[in-house]
């Protein structure tokens, strides 16, 4: 690569962080070409986003981003892959699966809306967010709960109290 190369790289990287304020950092050395496929058509229907990357060109566009990630510059060693997405769960989940039946991607860390996550031992608590529109969907069914219970009550109340009616009014009879 020449310098050039790397500068538009890096300027391409740099781009990518600041749009996507969810990214997870993992290694996939060791994987056969046919199971990184098989992790990359994971990732395409997770919708997340895959690039294996340099340490020194992702800490170059780290440092050049306004962000301070200072705290992610201790797991640029070795192997390392950038996954990006919108849904801060999607990649957790992506290498939790993908690990059911390989030793690979091992997690690295996370940095999720200013947060970071360091270390293999965030990966269950990570799996488990709940993304944006699950949220709202809990919501949502919260706040419908209510209004359903009340018109359920008030369709079997009718019934019944018809039904009383009836019977007074064949006993008047």
């Amino acid at each position: 690569m020449t310098k050039e190369e790397k500068n538009q790289f890096i300027d391409v990287l740099d781009k990518s962080i600041q749009e996507n304020s969810n990214f997870y950092l993992a290694d996939i050395s060791g994987l056969s070409a046919e199971e990184s496929s098989n992790l990359r058509r994971l990732c395409f229907k997770r919708e997340v986003s895959l690039q294996v990357v340099k340490n020194t060109l992702l800490k170059r566009a780290l440092e050049k981003n306004d962000s301070n990630y200072e705290e992610l510059y201790d797991v640029l060693k070795g192997n390392t892959s950038i996954m990006f997405t919108d849904a801060a769960n999607a990649p957790a989940k992506v290498i939790k699966e993908f690990r059911k039946k390989h030793d690979k991607p091992v997690f690295k860390a996370a940095h999720l809306d200013a947060s970071f996550y360091i270390g293999e031992e965030y990966l269950d608590t990570l799996s488990e967010l709940k993304s944006k529109n699950e949220l709202i969907a809990e919501i949502v069914a919260l706040l419908q709960s209510p209004a359903k219970n009340v018109i359920s009550s008030l369709q079997s109340g009718g019934s019944k109290l018809s039904g009383i009616v009836k019977t007074l009014a064949e006993r008047a009879e």
